[in-house]
């Protein structure tokens, strides 16, 4: 009759209380009828009392047949609660001593083999032992009786309380039946209604058996108040709960029919464009891949500006920050093609050499190709300007298939153009990085973070900071946009930086990057380059594509090392373009071209040639050396000259030298002093003249430890009255003890003393190996000398008198 009286329990029972069918509590004479030992069945997560009948489902073996004896028998079944409500098997120790003695008053068999038995609980037992436990537990009982207090008016004022907070929470119930509270008021017997209200109360299986043991029926209507104080509370905050929320779904059921309304007069008169564009913002949004968060964001601002009206100054900034988020490649990448074969092809036709770069990116693709996920590498390219860093990168992108980005970061000096401004800011915008994926729609292109050594740093900000997130791959994934206000996954992103200087690029960021030194093109890579790129560049420019025009070799020779003093191609480039312009105005005016260019045409149109090898090949008088430097834009010819002059041994250096070269000076000049003997140098030679080293080319700062040996070369030679030695150059640092050490730069100064026509060149013993990964092809004719002593050096460079 009653599925739940006061809230659903714990757990899933087995059974259900319900109303008892009318009888009375048990007389004398009954009582004594009453069996000392009966069969036992232990129940699951309940407690049976008196004069409630309880629908049980039996199933287990033991149970079954306990309960058929027990029909046979008198229908008398004595019913326990075990213990732990999960255990299958129950033993004598795992059931409560404290039971009911029940009548089985209905028997049923059901479709699925189980057994439904109506019991009714009559009067309390305990154990005092088990007689047997198999085929199932019989055991002989004593039998409880209850002790009712006299007249006691607080007794019957506690039982009207029970019955008034029994009524109260049957009232507050979802799931009640309306019958619940009249079946209540009609219970007039004391014990059985608190049975009754104790068998329907949620609660604990421990509280519930206490009460059953309990003999004082006072204190049994006590412990049962107790819970029934905080059954009530917990169903009054259930009911609070339930009102409050029903009350929040009206006001937006209310809400939601003024707003239907509303949007049915915009219609009949003519539709709104607003509402127009936020459909069509919706629509957009669900053929995007949005990221949780960044779904939710445009869920609530869509709601925002369907409550603002289109005149408010924050609905085009709301719009504009919905239309980006829509606008952002989320998850959308493009394929990469792993054809490695292919991308060793693309690379080589477009640029000449460089192979530790496409080696570098081969590789990468190899590891994608087999692994099918990799964090994407940041790269940095340094080398020399005009040798196809930037380029380079475009080249990468189609090798691999990708889209290609370019960022310059030259003279850039506010963190916001990188993270974006944040858009309460008047014009705001989101950051570089996130507008260039926005322009490619593509989340993993070719980033090119053009001249990243060129960055400012000043009192405005200091983007370099900023970069330091963007080009770390533990951290870029969750990128940060001030603008967008959500998270961006750069993770994908191939960044490549390019610079000129290394040393100017921030610490913490040089530190993540994967740094791949370029070097200057020899006179053999130029002319290869000219050949497969400048020509028909310049050809295709100046319309001249079918014209049959051929430059030997003698005279790209002649235009690269008479014309240009670069380690890059820019100004051959330009001279290209020069000549192609003279050649298209013979082909305009309709004059003869010559097939093959001469070196007579060459100078006809670039001038006399700009550089000359025979200032570095001549002999020079005593005290002048040869030196070789490195600059930013390449390798260089440095001339260090020494003069004595009648004096009192003062030491003075001119040609804007820095402290390191200046260091280098006073370490050559000491070593001299110290070690004159062996090259019979009179000490009072040191006393009586004043010696000047300067190094030409006043208006160039230069600095570094590498022209130590050239400067000590060139006072040995000026001491010693002996010349330096034709067609040499060298570099190294020097020590006081005269041991000569090793120098960057290796492979430019060689490039550029080969160009200049040097054919000895000096090194340190410990920079055989940069030497050694030059191509042999550029630097025939050149021979190399490698010392570890600075005797070494003066014993070769020094000439006889």
């Amino acid at each position: 009759m009653i599925d739940m009286l006061f809230g659903q329990p714990e757990q899933e029972m087995e059974f259900m209380p319900i109303v008892p069918l009318g009888e009375d509590e048990l007389n004398e004479d009954e009582k004594g009828s009453l069996p000392d030992e009966i069969p036992v069945i232990a129940l699951r997560n309940t407690v049976l009392f008196p004069n409630v009948v309880l629908p049980i489902t039996v199933a287990r073996e033991k149970s079954v047949q306990a309960i058929a004896d027990a029909q046979k028998s008198g229908k008398w079944i004595g019913v326990v609660a075990q213990k732990d409500g999960n255990n299958d098997d129950p033993d004598t120790e795992d059931v409560f001593r404290v039971g009911t003695l029940a009548k089985v008053i209905k028997h049923i068999k059901m479709p699925d083999g189980n057994i439904t038995v109506f019991i009714m609980g009559r009067m309390r037992f305990e154990i005092e032992s088990f007689v047997q436990s198999d085929p199932y537990f019989t055991a002989r009982i004593r039998y409880l009786e209850d002790h009712f207090p006299a007249n006691d008016p607080t007794f019957e004022a506690l039982m009207s309380s029970i019955k008034d907070h029994s009524e109260r929470i049957a009232q507050l119930g979802t799931n009640i039946p309306n019958e619940t509270s009249m079946i209540l008021k009609n219970i007039e017997h004391r014990s059985f209604l608190m049975h009754f209200v104790a068998s329907n109360i949620n609660a604990k299986l421990a509280d519930k058996q206490e009460m059953l043991e309990e003999n004082d029926i006072r204190r049994r209507a006590e412990k049962l108040f107790t819970l029934l104080q905080g059954e009530l509370q917990m169903a009054e905050l259930k009911n609070e709960i339930t009102n409050k929320t029903r009350g929040e779904i009206d006001k937006q059921q209310r809400e939601y029919f003024l707003q239907q309304q509303l949007k049915s007069i915009k219609e009949e008169l003519g539709g709104d464009p607003n509402e127009r564009e936020l459909r069509d913002l919706q629509k957009r949004a669900e053929e995007v891949k949005l990221t949780e968060a960044a779904r939710e964001l445009f869920n609530k601002n869509i709601q925002k500006l369907e409550r603002m009206h289109p005149s408010t100054p924050d609905y085009s900034v709301i719009y504009n920050h919905l239309d980006l988020i829509l606008d952002l490649p989320w998850g959308t990448y493009t394929e990469d093609k792993y054809d490695l074969k292919r991308a060793q092809k693309v690379l080589d036709d477009d640029h000449y050499g460089m192979d530790k770069i496409k080696d570098r990116i081969l590789e990468y693709l190899a590891v994608l190709k087999l692994k099918g996920d990799l964090k994407s590498p940041i790269l940095c390219f340094v080398g020399p300007p005009g040798i196809g860093k930037t380029s380079l990168g475009k080249s990468i992108a189609n090798a691999i298939n990708r889209k290609y980005v370019r960022l310059s970061l030259g003279g850039l000096h506010d963190e916001s153009e990188l993270r974006g401004h944040r858009k309460t800011y008047i014009g705001a915008m989101p950051g570089r990085v996130i507008q260039s994926l926005r322009k490619v729609k593509s989340a993993n292109p070719v980033f090119i973070l053009d001249e990243i050594d060129k960055i400012g740093k000043d009192f405005r900000g200091d983007p370099s900071s900023a970069l330091l997130e963007i080009l770390d791959p533990e951290q870029n994934n969750t990128f940060y946009d001030n603008y967008l206000e959500l998270e961006f996954d750069l993770s994908r992103v191939l960044f490549i930086a390019t610079a000129n200087n290394l040393s100017d690029i921030q610490p913490a960021l040089r530190d993540r990057l994967e740094i791949i030194q370029l070097t200057g093109y020899s006179t053999e890579e130029k002319i290869e380059i000219a050949k497969r790129h400048l020509i028909p560049k310049q050809k295709e420019l100046h319309g001249l594509p079918r014209l049959p025009l051929r430059f030997p070799d003698k005279v790209l020779t002649k235009i690269v090392q008479e014309y240009t003093r670069e380690s890059g191609v820019r100004e051959l480039d330009r001279l290209m373009a020069a000549f192609m312009r003279s050649t298209a105005r013979q082909v305009a005016m309709e004059e003869k071209v010559a097939p093959q260019v001469s070196a007579d045409q060459i100078e006809k149109v670039l001038g006399k040639p700009k550089f000359n090898n025979e200032i570095y090949t001549k002999g020079h008088p005593a005290g002048v050396a040869v030196g070789l430097a490195w600059t930013y834009v390449g390798g260089d010819i440095l001339f260090i000259e020494s003069s004595l002059s009648k004096g009192k041994g003062g030491f003075t250096l001119t040609g804007n030298l820095g402290n390191v070269m200046k260091e280098s000076a006073s370490t050559a000049h000491s070593y001299l002093r110290a070690h004159a003997d062996r090259l019979n140098i009179p000490s009072e030679k040191f006393e009586e003249n004043n010696v000047h080293i300067h190094v030409p080319e006043g208006a160039v700062p230069k600095d570094g430890p590498s022209a130590g040996v050239t400067m000590l070369t060139a006072l040995a030679s000026v001491f010693t009255g002996r010349r330096v030695r034709p067609y040499l150059a060298m570099t190294g640092e020097i020590t006081l003890r005269g041991q000569v050490l090793p120098v960057g730069g290796i492979k430019e100064k060689v490039l550029a003393a080969k160009r200049a026509g040097i054919k000895d060149i000096i090194l340190c013993r410990q920079n055989e190996k940069d030497v050694e990964e030059i191509n042999k092809d550029y630097i025939k004719g050149v021979k190399f000398h490698y010392v570890s002593e600075m005797d070494e050096v003066l014993d070769f460079a020094l000439m006889k008198k």
